[in-house]
């Protein structure tokens, strides 16, 4: 693996990727980011090395570099998720590759359902911990322990310093940011009543099907991470609808903007 980071890593400062600061990735329907981006270049993931492929539809399958409030940014338009087939090794190796770039803070956003029946779809949460329910880790593989300590340490994996400037700034824009447990699952399936009834017993505020492998490596790397949920649907085990993915993605783009805002602001202040 560590002849395939470096390759990659290599292939991409060929290509002007140079003195990275900052990694975002931008999970389901949420690619508008980029547009407030001064981008320098951009390469589509089957022409990058060793790079898996994004197959989900609403998943653009870039990676971006440019300026962002006075930083420079790597940024991944859609991300790999294990129910398209991919390992968790391969839903983790941009991180890899990013933290070869330079990067040492990663900032990742998705889309999630609200198990917390107080969180309104639209709204935001912040990631404060999460459960990691897809069945194994990114770092359970052989020669793990090259690339990072093999026990990493998750006591709180997800940067306390940047989610209380993520509040601060919430607060001063007016923005509605919950705080939250969230719960990562295979998918693709959408959870069924029982399992709702079960994430909310054991803690989870949200449930969605990414996040949790790239905060894991991440940390495996040393790298400050946090992360944001746009919710795009309420989890009533009682109340329970046919989910409709249309509706989902629209929602997912109508809470975007608070999201951009926030993000710029925080890569302002970082």
């Amino acid at each position: 693996m560590i002849k395939f980071i470096t390759e990659t890593a290599n292939y991409l400062k060929s290509k002007g990727f140079e003195n990275s600061e900052i990694g975002i990735i931008l999970g389901t329907g949420l690619g508008q980011l980029t547009n407030e981006i001064d981008i320098i270049k951009e390469v589509s993931y089957n022409h990058i090395p060793n790079f898996p492929t994004a197959t989900v539809e609403f998943h653009k399958g870039k990676l971006m570099y440019g300026t962002l409030e006075g930083k420079k940014v790597v940024v991944m338009q859609g991300r790999f998720h294990v129910y398209e087939g991919y390992s968790l090794q391969d839903v983790s190796y941009p991180v890899r590759v990013m933290e070869k770039l330079g990067i040492k803070t990663l900032l990742v956003s998705n889309a999630a359902g609200a198990v917390n029946l107080n969180f309104k779809k639209g709204e935001l949460m912040l990631i404060d911990d999460h459960i990691n329910l897809q069945g194994s880790s990114p770092l359970a593989f052989k020669g793990v322990s090259a690339l990072g300590e093999r026990f990493t340490d998750m006591s709180q994996p997800y940067d306390a310093e940047i989610n209380s400037k993520f509040k601060a700034l919430a607060k001063d824009k007016g923005i509605t940011l919950h705080e939250g447990v969230y719960a990562s699952v295979v998918g693709p399936q959408l959870e069924t009543r029982a399992e709702y009834r079960m994430l909310k017993i054991i803690g989870a505020d949200a449930v969605g099907m990414s996040t949790v492998p790239e905060i894991i490596v991440a940390n495996h790397l040393n790298m400050r991470a946090a992360a944001i949920s746009v919710l795009t649907d309420e989890c009533d085990p009682d109340n329970l609808k046919p989910v409709n993915i249309d509706e989902i993605i629209a929602m997912a783009s109508k809470a975007e903007p608070e999201m951009i805002a926030l993000f710029k602001a925080l890569i302002k202040e970082l």
